[in-house]
């Protein structure tokens, strides 16, 4: 895995887990045992057990094998694996970056960006993407023709709630079913995992950066993304949105043409193959004040 800080930093790593879902995506015989691990209810089930007092035990040498820093989280008692996976980061830990014209990362995670063709494709590690596969909707899909998109990527030692990137109004949730792969970069060369997964998405118009749509994609044995709001209503930039149980997972945003500029650090490492280690509350984007002619999405 090759990620890059917004330092410059290069990071190459290949953990245990990294080579397992490559062993399993790459072999006839992994990507039979694949077609049940993907399944919804079996991402119900581990979610069970992980939700149990029976998965307490994980806790402690998952914080040692992943070098977690517990002080930047509230002191809390856990009950179980879960309880741990979704524990509350202290907010100044996170600092939101001020300013009604900054777009800030919705989580911590490895970020990628890149333009949308004018048509409304995208490429991802060499697989090629349509926004109308990932909202399900022609209509909707053509509003992000020629923007961009940023897909955040949680690794299991992420923090896993996320918020809002913006202030504004948001839609109600829509939820696609589907599968859960992995979001490890091993299941892009074999499946559209972006498109095949999980994932609910709503729209947040703003008066800046025109209609910004963000996506939360579930992935294996991530059987709950859990959105605090499901009807429409206002947010502001930072208000945390929801969380992902137990897993990797990924949150994707996409902006409209003319309406934001993704910063260009990020652009620069995905074009070089890097993906950007960020944080929640990060600046990511600056958006531009939407034209009076602008026609934005009415909820």
């Amino acid at each position: 895995m090759k990620y890059i800080d917004r330092k410059g930093n290069i990071i190459i790593e290949s953990t245990g887990q990294d080579r397992l879902l490559r062993l399993l995506y790459d072999s006839g015989a992994g990507r039979a045992v694949l077609r049940l691990l993907v399944s919804p209810l079996i991402s119900k089930a581990g979610g069970a057990f992980l939700s149990s007092p029976f998965s307490a035990g994980m806790i402690d040498p998952f914080i040692r094998r992943n070098h977690i820093d517990m002080s930047e989280y509230v002191t809390a008692e856990y009950n179980s694996y879960n309880d741990f996976f979704t524990r509350r980061i202290r907010p100044e830990a996170r600092p939101i970056t001020g300013g009604d014209n900054v777009i800030v990362s919705p989580c911590d995670g490895k970020a990628s960006a890149f333009r949308i063709n004018p048509d409304g494709r995208f490429m991802i590690k060499g697989r090629e993407y349509t926004v109308r596969q990932l909202l399900k909707s022609s209509r909707l899909a053509a509003e992000y023709d020629g923007g961009f998109i940023l897909i955040i990527r949680l690794t299991v030692d992420n923090y896993h709630r996320y918020c809002y990137p913006v202030s504004g109004t948001k839609s109600e949730q829509t939820v696609i079913p589907g599968v859960f792969h992995t979001v490890n970069p091993a299941a892009y060369e074999k499946f559209q995992v972006y498109a095949e997964n999980h994932r609910e998405f709503c729209l947040i118009r703003t008066r800046t950066a025109g209609t910004v749509l963000q996506i939360e994609v579930g992935a294996l044995m991530v059987g709950k993304i859990t959105n605090y709001s499901k009807s429409s209503c206002s947010v502001t930039k930072g208000q945390e949105k929801g969380m992902f149980e137990f897993g990797g997972s990924t949150v994707i945003l996409m902006l409209q043409k003319d309406m934001a500029q993704v910063d260009k650090d990020l652009l620069y490492h995905t074009e070089c193959g890097y993906e950007t280690i960020i944080k929640m509350g990060e600046q990511i984007a600056v958006s531009r004040k939407v034209p009076e002619n602008r026609n934005n999405h009415r909820f």
